[in-house]
């Protein structure tokens, strides 16, 4: 079952796949307030109605746990610290979850952290310039999900930390501003 809550800030390198749920819930509503949409998605014609209805053209099938690296604990761990590390996409990020367990992370207009605890059946859909990460629960560290593209995915992703401010980021925060 998804569970939405903000983050209690207390990650470190050694537990970020940890829970780290401050008690304080989030709705879906407040989730839409930020241009992020949730699905439950019971079977593949559903998903094909939502791809269809959102423009989707493309998809493809990932799975990522340390089979997926041919065991090399090194390689997984360096991907794994790729992904949490805070970025954006000029491109929706779209993930449908097969199996497996995972958390998104966004950033709420306050520049707080929201995660999302996503299971099988769960639909995410992050906003084209919003800062997001990602991991595996410590739970399961496997997830194996479909991403969905309304072209060729673009897959640069803008760290915050260099500061680059792109058109898909500046009308993220119009967007969002009340």
């Amino acid at each position: 079952m998804v569970a939405f809550f903000y983050h209690d800030d207390k990650d470190t390198a050694d537990n970020f796949t940890e829970e780290h749920n401050s008690g304080v819930e989030v709705t879906e509503q407040k989730l839409k307030e930020i241009g992020v949409l949730y699905f439950n998605i019971e079977n593949t014609d559903d998903l094909n109605s939502l791809a269809s209805e959102r423009n989707y053209k493309n998809r493809d099938e990932i799975t990522l746990n340390l089979n997926s690296f041919n065991g090399d604990i090194d390689a997984f761990n360096a991907k794994m610290a790729q992904f949490y590390k805070e970025h954006y996409h000029e491109d929706e990020e779209i993930r449908y979850i097969i199996d497996g367990e995972g958390y998104f992370d966004v950033r709420d207009g306050g520049d707080k952290w929201i995660r999302a605890k996503l299971n099988k059946n769960d639909l995410l859909i992050l906003p084209a310039g919003i800062y997001h990460r990602f991991t595996l629960s410590s739970n399961q560290r496997n997830i194996k999900a479909v991403r969905l593209f309304k072209d060729e995915p673009k897959w640069e992703a803008i760290n915050r930390e260099t500061n680059k401010i792109t058109e898909a980021r500046t009308e993220y925060v119009s967007s969002i501003k009340v």
